[in-house]
């Protein structure tokens, strides 16, 4: 796959494949092309040249609503909860999209389901208790988890989860760490992140971007030992 803007290569005939129940990381300094190859797995941007498969089916030219309901979900480097509304709602209405197709004029007490997969997800995430609070009114470390709740919500198979620590202190990244270890089991998951520690501790697999090509693929000791990505990332 390769992304063009105007005379810029962003990414460069990058080859990738992530297996099933995999969790793998994207590492790479800014301005590597991490989030222009999240966007264009998640259809946001459509690649210049290349193609993207998932489960066999070219998924390339479709849209970010069409790519979400073929299975594969996003949380985002900035929070993206909807602060009036509670953590229960939020998530809601990711269950209602996925289930019974976002309508303004159905009740969500139509849909009886509905509840019970919001509720599920938040319990997933640890933060059923606090259902009914506002989003807005829960911790930096609950939003981002809430988003997490948001994504399995609507059922994925593969979830890409874009710098899931951002922001967060010592303890909310443990807990965060937890959390994504706990809900790996039958889920294919895609990490942007540049906390070390953080990839290393959870992922059997790594790929090095560097301007914009995959400059090192391989298990985390395998990453660790190689002398281009000490050079270039890991400054050791």
């Amino acid at each position: 796959m390769t992304v063009r803007f105007g005379g810029l290569a962003a990414l460069s005939m990058v080859n990738f494949e992530v297996k099933r129940d995999e969790v793998c990381a994207i590492i790479g300094p800014n301005g590597a092309g991490k989030s222009t190859f999240f966007n264009c797995l998640t259809g946001v941007l459509k690649p210049t040249s290349g193609r993207i498969l998932f489960n066999g089916e070219d998924i390339t030219a479709l849209p970010s609503n069409a790519i979400s309901r073929k299975g594969i979900a996003r949380s985002y480097q900035i929070t993206n909860v909807m602060p009036n509304a509670t953590a229960l709602e939020n998530v809601r209405i990711a269950a209602q999209s996925r289930r019974h197709g976002w309508n303004m004029i159905s009740h969500h007490s139509a849909f009886p389901d509905i509840n019970e997969k919001a509720e599920a997800a938040l319990q997933l995430v640890g933060l059923l208790e606090k259902a009914d609070q506002l989003a807005a009114n829960l911790s930096h470390g609950e939003q981002r988890n809430l988003e997490i709740g948001i994504a399995l919500a609507t059922e994925p198979t593969l979830l890409c989860l874009d710098e899931p620590t951002a922001g967060m202190s010592a303890a909310e990244t443990h807990d965060t760490v937890q959390l994504i270890r706990r809900i790996a089991n039958n889920l294919t998951i895609l990490i942007v992140e540049h906390d070390m520690q953080v990839v290393m501790e959870l992922c059997h697999r790594i790929t090095v971007l560097h301007y914009g090509e995959i400059l090192a693929d391989g298990t985390p000791e395998e990453i660790r030992r190689n002398p281009k990505v000490q050079e270039v990332y890991l400054k050791t």
